[in-house]
Formats: C-alpha cells, structure tokens, sequence
C-alpha cells in the first residue's frame, strides 16, 4: 500500500471526532465514556455497540498478540458459525439451560427450523473437532477462533465490561486422556500470561467455579481495577488468586486446597474484573455427544477436552479505564500502551510548519511508525495538545519554529516526560520502550 493511500486513514481530519466537555464525563467509567461522547463508540441499544476507528484498531493489535501467541503453542485458527441450530445443542443437552433455566441465548424461530446467536461454541467444537481427530495419533490439537459471541444479559454494565454482543476468542482442546488434557490446560495457562504480558495489563490467575461450562477445574484471569464486579483474595508475592464466592461453597476446600500453603486470612481482598477463563471439560461433551476418536485398540473413546476464552472487549475496556490521566483531580484523558495503540505518536503542527510536519509523517511511515497527523482546521495548538489525551495517544510531538527536521521532542501522554530524538533513531526507540514495558 503506497503512502498517499495510508494518509487518508493518518489523518486526525477523517476521524470526524466531536467535541466534547470533559467536565461532562461518566466518573465511573470515563475512558469509555470520553470515546462514547467523541463518537468513537456508538451505542445503538443497551448493551449494543457500534466501534470507531480507535476501538477497531485498537481490538485488531490485540488480536494480533493472541494470533501470535497461540499460533506458537501449535493451536489451529478456525472459525465457526455464529448462527447454530437447536439439534446441536440438544445433542449435549443445553438447549433448555440455555433458552429457559438461564435464559442466556437469543433464538431465532422461522419456517427453517429453530436456531441460537451463539454465547458459546463448545457443541460446534466437538462436532468439528470429531469429523477431523479419527485417531489417537492426531491428538493432542487445539482449535481456536476470535469472533461476536451473543448473551441476553439483562443487567448490562459498564460499556464494554458487559455487554449483550462482544468479540471475544474461545479455544478448545482435544487429548485422549486425563493426564494429557492436564498437560494442555498448564500449556494453555502459560500461553495466556504470554499474552497479557505483551499486551501490557498485569494479570492475576484466579482459582474459580467452572460454571454452566462443566467441570470442577477451572481458573479465570482477572485484572484488579475498581470498576470489577468480582472480589477475589490475593496473594501478592506468589501471584495468586482465588475468587471469593467459591468460599460459599460446600465443596470450598476442593478450591482451597489448590492454593497450597498459602494462608486465607493473609490474602488481599480486591475488586476486579474477568478478563479470561480456562475449564477442563474432560469428556462431558464428547460423551453426550456420542463423538469419539479410536485409541492405539480401535476401541472408540471420549476426548478430554479443554476450554479456553478471552474477552478482546473488556481487555480494550479495563486498559483504557486503568489508563486514566487526571489534573487537578480533573479527568484529562486515557494514554494507551505502545504495544496495543492504534497510533503511538500524534503529530502537531503550527500551520506555518505544515509542509515540515508531513515530511516527518511520511518518513514516520516509510519506517512503519503508526502515527496520525493532526491536520484539522481552525484548532489552536492547546486544542490539538488536548484531543492527544482523548484519543489515548501515547507520544506526541509539536513540530513548532525551533524544528529542525533531525530531531523531535517526544512528550509520553501518561507521565509528561520529554525527549530528544533523532528521527532516524525512531523505530528503535519505540521498539526499546515496547520490550521495556512496565505494567501497572
């Protein structure tokens, strides 16, 4: 794709964003609130949403690190179908938990037959993992996809943190014996700290309840904000949680025993939020399903199966509202991680440098810097500066009188620090500072 072709989607000009009252934003959830008002998240009904060029993006770069990280650990990219019939679901017996026990599913009723908006995949999974693992010899695989899931939640929350329609990525593993599935899950787990790692939110792994899911062994990753509606207790030295509702259970020691030695009472209580949640199915599905594979015998046996999912959604939501920039106890804006920010360096400009500017943003693209250019008319450089902050842009420079066209000042949005830059030494700048990351 040639240069003039990428500006037109550089420019801060085509975003069309509007102006907005930071005075006027939701104090609970003001990162998302600030897109909300920009226009840059659009809500068409409660717990529906519709997502600017920002949001898009910034899901794409998280997309890309899951991708990566799961490409690595030999899983397969797949995708399913979002629409699925009743008979599927009544093969593993969870059409009337889902359509009335829990009422979680929309349904679609027509002269076709009856369908559901899928708010999970594990029936679609087992009826295509079976049709292609014959064999023990093919086992373990795992399949993944990354795509809307749909769920009736009747309390919406928080934007992003619930809502009714979500982009999410669900994994799902086929072994042929307990031990092995246990070999996968530990895998899995290991794969999953890789990717919150590199996206930048400082993850805690989190014994839990396995849920509508089934099985008893299952562990969420949650991420400590104060905006999360789950309380879990947690060991700060050892990196370790455990979700406080499974000490209601009868069962509780079953959970508590996998925490080892570590003493109750010493533990933390946070609130946080759910970012990810691992199950070890074993062969619930496989066996009501009637879907086996032939063992080293030719004898049919059930697979064990893992689960695995991540909501790309509150991933985006829970960064930017624990991203916040405040003055003066005023909200100012949200600054975005390098490793995920749709842009790492907005450019401004006095208008009498406009062409110098443009020189720089070309070169900055040539060298693959994802930048954008403010480029609006009829906006002061104090306006300019501000929207950086809105737009959760991690650097910015002000290409003003004193610019020499070797060097930039880079301002990092999240602490104010400068510094001087050649802007031949650019890329290796941002690729230092993404390696060196510090999460919060």
């Amino acid at each position: 794709m040639c240069i003039r072709d990428r500006d037109i989607y550089m420019k801060l000009s085509k975003l069309n964003i509007k102006k907005i009252n930071l005075k006027d934003i939701d104090d609970n959830y003001s990162g998302q609130d600030i897109l909300l008002k920009l226009g840059e998240l659009y809500q068409f009904e409660s717990g529906i949403y519709g997502y600017g060029n920002i949001w898009t993006k910034l899901e794409r770069n998280v997309e890309k690190i899951i991708i990566d990280e799961l490409d690595k650990a030999d899983c397969i990219q797949v995708e399913w179908p979002k629409l699925q019939p009743k008979k599927i679901w009544e093969q593993s017996n969870r059409w009337n938990q889902y359509t009335k026990d829990n009422d979680i599913m929309f349904t679609i009723n027509n002269n076709f037959g009856e369908y559901g908006l899928a708010p999970t995949a594990e029936e679609c999974a087992t009826i295509f993992g079976s049709n292609r693992l014959l064999s023990y010899k093919q086992l373990p695989t795992t399949y993944y996809q990354i795509g809307e899931k749909f769920r009736k939640e009747i309390r919406t929350r928080g934007y992003l943190f619930r809502p009714r329609t979500f982009v999410m990525m669900d994994a799902y593993s086929f072994d042929k014996s307990e031990e092995d599935m246990h070999i996968t899950f530990n895998k899995m787990h290991n794969v999953y700290l890789n990717i919150y790692n590199r996206i930048g939110i400082n993850i805690i792994p989190v014994i839990s309840d396995g849920g509508t899911m089934g099985g008893r062994v299952s562990e969420e990753f949650q991420a400590i904000t104060k905006l999360g509606e789950d309380i879990i207790l947690y060991d700060a030295e050892n990196k370790i949680g455990i979700n406080k509702e499974v000490l209601d259970f009868e069962d509780k020691e079953t959970f508590i025993k996998k925490l080892g030695n570590i003493n109750l009472e010493k533990m933390q209580e946070v609130h946080s939020v759910e970012l990810g949640n691992n199950f070890e199915l074993g062969t619930k599905y496989s066996e009501a399903m009637n879907l086996f594979y032939k063992d080293e015998n030719g004898n049919d046996k059930p697979y064990y199966m893992g689960c695995y999912g991540i909501g790309l959604g509150r991933i985006i939501a829970t960064t930017i509202e624990n991203n916040l920039i405040k003055k003066n106890d005023q909200i100012k804006g949200f600054s975005l991680p390098l490793s995920i920010a749709p842009y790492k360096l907005q450019i401004i400009y006095k208008e009498e440098q406009k062409d110098k500017a443009f020189e720089l943003y070309h070169k900055l693209l040539d060298n693959n810097i994802s930048c954008i250019i403010d480029d609006r008319e009829g906006y002061s450089i104090g306006n300019r500066i501000n929207d950086t902050f809105v737009l959760g842009t991690p650097y910015l420079t002000v290409i003003g009188d004193r610019f020499d066209g070797i060097n930039i000042e880079l301002e990092e949005t999240k602490t104010g620090n400068k510094e001087t830059i050649a802007i031949s030494e650019i890329n290796n700048y941002f690729i230092q500072k993404e390696d060196n990351v510090v999460i919060n």
